[in-house]
């Protein structure tokens, strides 16, 4: 089954005091590059994140979005402002002292004033957290492999139909490639026909040149590579594992045979079934540079 490496999928979970939300999104890449961006609380997690998320997915850029939020009924607990309370100290004092005050800065006073007590939420416990984060990862990795098989499997598809218009370029060259030499032959002999009258022409010469020009244009050697070429690219097409790389040198492989086609032709017909054959590996392999 071939998978796309884009695809975006969303996770939530939540307890009676958190919500957790996990969102991934990936997009092609040559290889496997896992970016995590996640609260600070959960800095000693992100190992633990990356190695989850490489195990499903082997390639492309994949970046992984967590949000926490706490819930209404969460713990909160008082927190004691040091600094801002020995500044209040000491501009009471000063007043003091500026204006001979009396009385003394008592608890009550101090404890008044602005965000010297304040009450902050706690950090939810961890056991909490990775429930959360287990149950909304797990969910935002299936959406996100769902969206990219359905993308995979529509350009399976594609390539699929490219791949039986390669079969029937192929053969049509392969029927066209041994009526070359023959043709270059006729007009030749045509030509040195046209020649004065008393022109003599060595039958041993004229055979060489024709095996020489025979030799130079054939490409059976280079037809019968690109067949099985093709075939092995087909047998990917149905394997589990990740085939992007392997698809990748496959088309490099029919872009080589095919140039050396193209490099052999002395022939219009012949050129202009290479060049079809380039213009759909050309496609081919754009779609390839998008397949995990």
């Amino acid at each position: 089954m071939i998978k796309s490496m884009t695809g975006f999928g969303k996770g939530q979970a939540a307890t009676g005091e958190i919500s957790l939300t996990v969102e991934v999104k990936s997009v092609n890449h040559r290889y496997g590059d896992i970016t995590v961006k996640a609260p600070r609380s959960m800095m000693a997690l992100e190992g633990e994140i990356r190695k989850r998320v490489g195990e499903r997915l082997k390639r492309g850029r994949i970046d992984v979005y967590i949000s926490l939020e706490s819930l209404a009924g969460g713990d909160k607990v008082p927190v004691f402002n040091r600094p801002l309370a020995e500044s209040y100290l000491r501009l009471f004092a000063e007043m003091e002292r500026s204006y001979d005050l009396q009385g003394g800065v008592t608890l009550s006073l101090l404890a008044a004033q602005k965000d010297v007590i304040s009450l902050q939420e706690t950090d939810p416990a961890e056991e909490k957290v990775r429930r959360c984060l287990d149950e909304a990862l797990d969910k935002a990795l299936d959406a996100l492999e769902r969206m990219r098989m359905a993308e995979g499997d529509a350009t399976g598809r594609d390539i699929a139909a490219r791949l039986d218009l390669l079969e029937e370029l192929l053969e049509a060259a392969r029927q066209r490639a041994p009526l070359v030499p023959q043709e270059w032959r006729i007009k030749l002999q045509e030509r040195l026909a046209r020649l004065e009258t008393g022109f003599e022409v060595d039958p041993q010469r004229l055979a060489q040149e024709i095996a020489l020009f025979a030799d130079r244009c054939d490409i059976s050697e280079e037809l019968s590579r690109f067949k099985s070429h093709l075939e092995q690219f087909r047998e990917l097409s149905t394997s589990e594992e990740p085939v992007g790389r392997q698809m990748d040198f496959l088309v490099q492989e029919l872009n080589r045979e095919t140039n050396t086609m193209g490099s052999k032709s002395n022939d219009v017909e012949l050129t202009r079934q290479v060049v079809a054959i380039k213009a759909e590996l050309e496609k081919i392999r754009e779609q390839v540079q998008n397949i995990e």
